[in-house]
């Protein structure tokens, strides 16, 4: 009988981590799951312990990485999953024990949806820092279709570990890329772009582990500059945005904001002001454009706006007001923070 869900784990010196993780899968309530694990080289034992436990285990098989790192093992075993259905999983994480019940439910009841997440948890708590703490709140409020297609520019909507995929789609698109990006993000940026569905099911049902030495946290790849790099080579192609080239301006006019945004502004895009609630900087100009206030945009409509500004509580309340003055989400304004 085949799989219904394969699960891929690439892993590396994961020994510490894994039996959790493994007890975890071998709890599920959906039993018809076969785990492809992915040892990248490891120079710890953890590759032999899966290999004995999988003597005892028929549904879990150990490959080894032809190549070198995460990409490359992402692809690897993604051509050697035997199901339609591919559960992502990290091996310091733990499912929670429906999770792939669940997946499996969602994406069968709904044909067209190609990639399934779902809400996390980080633990352990001591650890967890208030601005991944934020991210998480973000992250767990935005589940609809909808909310991940208004909001897909202001950061990864999801936890890697948590989705699952239909195989085919992905392949189609060209599988995980490999440069000096988050290659989750990015991979979530082109089933976007390509028009496919995407949800996350309204529930916790990973436990996501926090820990310094993160990927996330020491890979050069997943540094703000890349995220902005990358969020700029998407939007720049945009419809969205595109139609309104001529006509937009971005909100922030600080100094994060003008980082954070030239990697639009290189590829030959100008706003048309910039807007500022800082009574010292209205009147400048940069790069050839005013810094005005909210005033000005009600008397100067533009047909778009870029919000740019990351201070926490400010995104939402700059959404507010330009909702209350006739601007709608993803048709004329996303936030890119």
């Amino acid at each position: 009988m085949s799989s219904a869900i394969s699960i891929l784990l690439p892993f590396y010196n994961a020994r510490s981590t894994l039996p959790a993780c493994i007890r975890s899968i071998q709890a599920q309530t959906l039993e018809n799951w076969e785990l492809v694990a992915v040892d990248d080289h490891s120079s710890d034992d953890s590759g032999e312990w899966l290999r004995r436990l999988g003597r005892r285990d028929a549904r879990i098989r150990l490959i080894s990485n032809p190549g070198k790192g995460l990409v490359s093992a992402l692809n690897h075993g993604l051509q050697h999953c035997s199901s339609e259905l591919v559960a992502r999983m990290d091996a310091d994480d733990i499912m929670h024990p429906r999770r792939l019940e669940m997946q499996l439910a969602h994406l069968q009841a709904s044909p067209a949806l190609v990639l399934s997440a779902t809400r996390a948890r980080l633990f352990p708590d001591k650890l967890i820092q208030a601005g991944y703490r934020e991210y998480m709140r973000w992250q767990n409020l935005c589940c609809s279709g909808a909310d991940i297609a208004k909001q897909i520019y202001i950061e990864s909507p999801f936890a890697h570990p948590t989705v699952c995929y239909r195989k085919t789609a992905i392949e189609n698109i060209g599988g995980y890329r490999d440069g000096m990006f988050p290659e989750d993000y990015d991979l979530w940026l082109r089933l976007f772009h390509s028009g496919h569905a995407m949800e996350k099911i309204d529930e916790v049902l990973l436990h996501w582990r926090e820990s310094p030495g993160r990927l996330s946290r020491t890979d050069p790849r997943c540094s703000r500059e890349s995220f902005d790099r990358l969020k700029a080579e998407y939007l720049a192609k945009d419809p969205r945005f595109l139609k309104h080239r001529d006509n937009f301006v971005i909100w922030g006019a600080g100094r994060k904001t003008r980082r954070r945004c030239r990697h639009l502004l290189d590829q030959g895009f100008q706003p048309r002001a910039w807007i500022d609630i800082d009574p010292a900087k209205i009147g400048n100009q940069l790069q050839g454009a005013p810094v005005v206030d909210m005033q000005w945009l009600r008397q100067n409509p533009a047909s778009f706006v870029l919000i740019y500004v990351a201070n926490h509580g400010a995104r939402e309340e700059i959404a507010a007001a330009l909702t209350a003055a006739g601007y709608s989400w993803g048709k004329g304004f996303l936030p890119m923070t």
